[in-house]
């Protein structure tokens, strides 16, 4: 055997093959219907599958990228409290995930907040990263939450968002569970104020999220075949020893049994929210219009008297 065939040939073939994969990856990519898809097809349909309908996970810039009017919007800066305050460590420490975390996402925790227009009505959109561990809710994502919130009351604006979480940080124990009362009394602040709240929940929102403020939206909107629940599947079939219905826990199986408002595709997203917030907004209008005349009259009565 001459170097020609021992070290070359060996060489030039692997290059080959490395680009080759390399090209393929980046042209295609597969579904859960086991079908193979063109990536700018799956990109010009929003991320959601030509063959089956799948609504494949958006990343939290990709999201506020299909909802905004024009694509445009500001990210809105929130509070970053101090990285792994239990020096969590499993297989791996919990202070090496965050770092991964932030380096695939380029963001510094699963939930971004951002402003900008749908229909022409100013709002403030939240929205999770599920390839940030699994989009899970610690410290940083309900201090994010909470702010959206204060931005929301200040400006008077209805505050949207787009959960897609696998629950609660357990790396991040009680301090992770703690963000369940805070959010759902941040939300509490929202309905005191009469400001909209809008909740579209994606796949999967599960576990705390959906026991805490994925739940308390004034309109609730799912997308197609979304799973929602708290506990899994398996976790409930061996607690009740029944056999669940095969679409347990989907968007459609929820709103058939009144859990969820509506189930709406991706490309209707933003008008459906847009119709529902014009609606939400004029009522509320005609409410303070309506408080508004009848402290005129108790006045009017009371100075009478």
């Amino acid at each position: 055997m001459n170097w020609i065939t021992k070290f070359i040939k060996p060489k030039i073939k692997s290059l080959f093959e490395k680009k080759s994969s390399t090209t393929q990856e980046n042209l295609w990519t597969t579904c859960g219907c086991k079908n193979l898809i063109y990536k700018e097809d799956l990109q010009s349909n929003l991320k959601c599958c030509p063959k089956c309908g799948s609504h494949h996970k958006l990343s939290c810039t990709e999201r506020f990228e299909t909802f905004f009017d024009n694509k445009e919007y500001e990210i809105l800066e929130t509070p970053l409290p101090l990285d792994d305050p239990l020096k969590f460590e499993d297989n791996k420490k919990y202070s090496d995930r965050l770092k991964s975390a932030r380096k695939i996402t380029k963001q510094n925790d699963a939930v971004l907040i951002a402003k900008g227009k749908v229909n022409n009505i100013d709002v403030i959109v939240g929205a999770q990263d599920f390839r940030f561990i699994g989009g899970s809710f610690g410290a940083a994502s309900g201090e994010a939450f909470i702010a959206g919130v204060q931005s929301s009351i200040e400006n008077n604006l209805p505050f949207i968002f787009f959960s897609c979480s696998g629950g609660q940080r357990m790396m991040e124990s009680s301090i992770a569970l703690m963000q369940m009362s805070r959010t759902a009394l941040a939300v509490n602040e929202l309905k005191k104020k009469n400001i909209p709240y809008i909740v579209v929940l994606t796949n999967p929102t599960t576990g705390g999220v959906t026991a805490s403020w994925a739940m308390l939206g004034d309109i609730l909107i799912a997308e197609p075949k979304a799973t929602i629940g708290f506990a899994g599947r398996r976790v409930i079939q061996d607690t009740v020893r029944e056999t669940l219905p095969e679409e347990f826990q989907t968007a459609e199986y929820v709103k058939d049994h009144g859990g969820i408002d509506l189930v709406v595709e991706r490309k209707y997203l933003s008008s459906t929210v847009g119709t529902i917030l014009n609606v939400l907004l004029k009522k509320s209008e005609a409410q303070a219009k309506n408080e508004s005349s009848n402290v005129k009259i108790d006045r009017s009565i009371q100075s009478a008297s």
